[in-house]
């Protein structure tokens, strides 16, 4: 596994969103849509907390995008 590239603008972007505890919307490729709040990332999966602070586990492959909510 390769080493995290924090440099990244889109490993940034998710990090200031975790930072200002924005709340977001993942589009997964197979057309579900989550939304809540990003916990964590790491170079394999990002960590939401949907609206009942329940942790989900998105691999990055497949998200077809994350935006802001609102």
């Amino acid at each position: 596994m390769s080493e995290f590239e924090t440099g990244l603008p889109s490993v940034r972007l998710i990090q200031s969103y975790i930072k200002d505890k924005k709340q977001v919307e993942i589009k997964l490729l197979t057309g579900d849509l989550l939304a809540g709040r990003i916990f964590w990332q790491d170079n394999s999966c990002i960590c939401l907390l949907d609206p009942s602070e329940t942790q989900i586990m998105i691999s990055r492959p497949a998200i077809a995008y994350v935006k802001p909510n609102g």
